[in-house]
C-alpha cells in the first residue's frame, strides 16, 4: 500500500507531504482545486511521461517520492531480484524532473530506468478512470486476469513449457528441411566433387614434398657436380681419407714405442676414418638417387597444378583438401540419411504438438470454468449497482493455429450488454462512462484477492451516477477496501461518506501566488465537506443533517 507521498514543485503544489492509511481513502474538492495534480504526481511514480509544464512556475525542477509497504507475496520481489535491486522493508521510489527534461529515478537509493520503473510500479498501483485503456479495459490483459482469478498455475506452466519445446523442435525441423532441400539441389555436384577428390587422393603435406622434389630435380646437374667434388676431396688422390690414414698409422707406430701413450689420438683418428667412410658411402648412394629424368619433373608439375586447381575450386588450401573431402563426404552421407532423420524429427514434433494440444485443451477447460464462475459473481454485483438489465460474459474463442502461443489458444475478452435484446460487445466499446465505472468496480471487487496491486485508485468513476446508485458504488468500494488500499477521487457525497480517511483538496491564492494543498479531515470536517457536496456553496442545516446521516449510516457488509 501507499504509505506516504511527498510532492515538490508540481504545478500549483510547492511542498506537500501526505501519509495514508489502509482502507478507503477519499479525495474531494471543488472543480479545479488540483485533484488531477495529485494523480499526475502519482502517475510520475508509475512511469508516465513527464511534461515540463508540470514544473511549478519559478522553479527549475520537481520531485515526487512515494513510500510503499508491500506484502511478501507481491511479484515486485521477483522482479527486483531479477534486476539486482535490494528490498529491505518499505519500497521508496523517487523521481526528479528538471526544466531541461532530464529524469532521475531512484528505487531504494538505486538508479533505475523509466522502462524499469513502469514494470516495477505496475505491481504497486493501478489507476482506473472512465476512459482508462489499460488493465481491465484492455482486452490484451483479459486472458492473464482470468488466469489469475482461476488460480490454475500448474496447467498454465505445463502449457507454456510444452509450447516452448514444440516450437523449438518445430523451428529446428524447418531449418533442417530447408538445409536438406538446398542440399538436394547440390546432390549431383556433391557426388562429382567427392569422386574427383577421391580420385586425386590428396595427402597432408604433399604440396611441400612435391615442391622440394621438383627443386631437387631441376638442379640435379649442379647437385651431382658438388657431390662429385666432395667425393674426390674425400677419396681421390692425396685425399682427406688418405691423409688421415697416414696420420693414424704414424700415431700407431708411436704408441708401440711408448706403450700406447697416444691411444686416445689414435682412437679419434680411427673414428674420423669411420665417419668419413660413411660420408663417402652416402655421397655415392645419393648420387645414384639423383634423377635427370625430365618426365618426373613434368609429372610433378602436373600433380601440383591439379592439386592447386582443386584447392582454388573449393576455396581452400592444398593442405586442407583431405579435410574438404571428408566434409563433402559427410554432407553426401547426411543427404542420403537426411530423410530418415527428418522422418524421426517429424514424429517427435508431432508428439510435442499433441502434448501441447492436450495441455492447451485442459487449460481452456479451466478457463471456461473460471469464466463461468467469474460471470456468475459479476452478475450478482450488477443489480445493487442499478444495472439489473445488464449482462456480463467472459468470451473465450479458440485462435487459429498460427496464433497459438505459450499461453494456449484462447482469446479472452470481457463482453457486456447494457440493455435487453442488444448484442454483446467488448467492455470498453459498449459501456458508457457511468456503466463502465460500475462494471470495473464489480470486476475489481471479485478480482481483489488475486490482484497483484495493493493500491487501487479510482478517478471519478462515479461520474454520471447519483442517489442510490452512487451509494451502491460507495458500498462496493468500501468492500473492496477491506482487502486493498483504495483511493477514490469523487464528486459524489454518497461515495465520500464511506471513506475511512477523507482528504480535501484546496486551492488558495495569497499575494498573487496560488497553491494547492491537501487537508486530512476530522470527522466533523468530513461531515461539513459532504454537506458542501450536497448543498453547494451555501451549506444549510438540512445539508449538514443529510451529511450526518450518510456518514453515520452503518450499511457496509463484509465481502469475504
Amino acid at each position: 500500500m501507499l504509505k506516504s507521498l511527498s510532492i515538490r514543485n508540481v504545478v500549483l503544489i510547492d511542498s506537500l507531504d501526505i501519509d495514508f492509511s489502509n482502507g478507503l481513502i477519499v479525495l474531494t474538492g471543488e472543480t479545479g482545486a488540483g485533484k488531477s495534480i495529485l494523480l499526475d504526481s502519482l502517475g510520475l511514480l508509475l512511469g508516465n511521461r513527464a511534461e515540463s509544464s508540470l514544473i511549478r512556475s519559478g522553479t527549475d525542477k520537481l520531485s515526487v517520492t512515494g513510500v510503499f509497504e508491500v506484502n511478501s507475496g507481491n511479484k515486485i520481489f521477483e522482479l527486483a531480484k531479477e534486476y539486482d535491486l535490494d528490498i529491505d522493508g518499505d519500497i521508496i521510489i523517487k523521481r526528479i524532473i528538471t526544466a531541461d527534461g532530464k529524469n532521475k529515478i531512484w528505487f531504494n537509493d538505486q538508479i533505475i530506468s523509466l522502462k524499469l520503473l513502469k514494470e516495477l510500479s505496475s505491481n504497486l498501483i493501478e489507476i482506473h478512470g472512465q476512459h482508462d485503456n489499460q488493465g481491465l479495459l484492455n482486452p490484451a490483459t483479459h486472458c492473464d486476469i482470468l488466469d489469475n482469478y482461476g488460480c490454475y498455475e500448474e496447467i498454465t506452466a505445463k502449457t507454456k513449457q510444452s509450447y516452448q519445446q514444440y516450437k523449438a523442435l518445430n523451428n529446428e525441423l524447418k531449418t533442417k528441411e530447408q538445409e536438406l532441400a538446398k542440399a538436394k539441389e547440390d546432390e549431383e555436384n556433391l557426388c562429382h566433387w567427392v569422386k574427383e577428390l577421391e580420385k586425386a587422393a590428396p595427402q597432408k603435406g604433399e604440396e611441400e614434398q612435391l615442391r622440394s622434389r621438383r627443386s631437387e630435380l631441376m638442379n640435379a646437374e649442379k647437385i651431382i657436380e658438388k657431390l662429385n667434388a666432395a667425393y674426390s676431396a674425400l677419396n681421390g688422390g692425396n685425399s682427406v681419407l688418405e691423409q688421415i690414414s697416414k696420420a693414424r698409422n704414424a700415431i700407431s707406430r708411436a704408441n708401440e714405442i711408448v706403450s700406447g701413450k697416444y691411444a686416445d689420438i689414435e682412437q679419434n683418428l680411427e673414428n674420423a676414418l669411420y665417419t668419413l667412410n660413411d660420408a663417402v658411402e652416402q655421397i655415392e648412394n645419393n648420387s645414384a638417387d639423383i634423377s635427370l629424368n625430365q618426365n618426373e619433373i613434368d609429372n610433378i608439375e602436373t600433380r601440383l597444378f591439379m592439386l592447386r586447381d582443386l584447392a582454388k575450386k573449393h576455396q581452400t588450401e592444398v593442405d586442407m583438401l583431405p579435410e574438404k573431402l571428408e566434409e563433402l563426404s559427410n554432407a553426401l552421407n547426411s543427404l542420403q540419411k537426411g530423410e530418415d532423420c527428418l522422418a524421426e524429427m517429424r514424429q517427435n514434433v508431432a508428439k510435442l504438438r499433441a502434448e501441447y494440444i492436450k495441455n492447451a485443451e485442459d487449460l481452456s477447460k479451466k478457463r471456461q470454468a473460471a469464466a463461468q464462475k467469474l460471470d456468475k459473481s459479476i452478475m450478482k454485483e450488477l443489480p445493487p449497482l442499478k444495472m439489473e438489465k445488464a449482462v456480463f460474459k467472459t468470451a473465450l474463442v479458440q485462435k487459429d493455429e498460427n496464433q497459438w502461443g505459450e499461453n494456449g489458444w484462447d482469446s479472452v475478452c470481457f463482453e457486456v450488454s447494457t440493455n435487453p435484446n442488444t448484442p454483446m460487445g467488448a467492455l470498453n466499446k459498449i459501456a458508457s462512462g457511468g456503466e463502465l465505472s460500475r462494471f470495473m468496480l464489480a470486476l475489481k471487487v471479485n478480482l481483489a484477492q488475486q490482484s497483484s496491486q495493493e493500491t487501487l485508485i479510482f478517478d471519478e468513476i462515479d461520474t454520471g451516477i447519483g442517489g442510490a446508485t452512487a451509494e451502491a458504488v460507495g458500498e462496493r468500494l468500501s468492500r473492496l477496501a477491506q482487502n486493498e488500499q483504495v483511493l477514490v477521487v469523487t464528486h459524489s457525497p454518497q461515495v465520500a461518506a464511506f471513506s475511512n480517511e477523507h482528504f480535501k483538496v484546496e486551492k488558495k491564492t495569497v499575494a498573487d501566488i496560488t497553491t494547492t494543498n491537501l487537508i486530512k479531515l476530522a470527522q466533523n470536517e468530513k461531515i461539513e465537506e459532504i454537506a458542501r457536496m450536497l448543498a453547494g456553496e451555501k451549506i444549510t442545516k438540512e445539508a449538514r443533517a443529510a451529511a450526518t446521516v450518510l456518514v453515520n449510516k452503518d450499511n457496509i457488509p463484509t465481502l469475504f
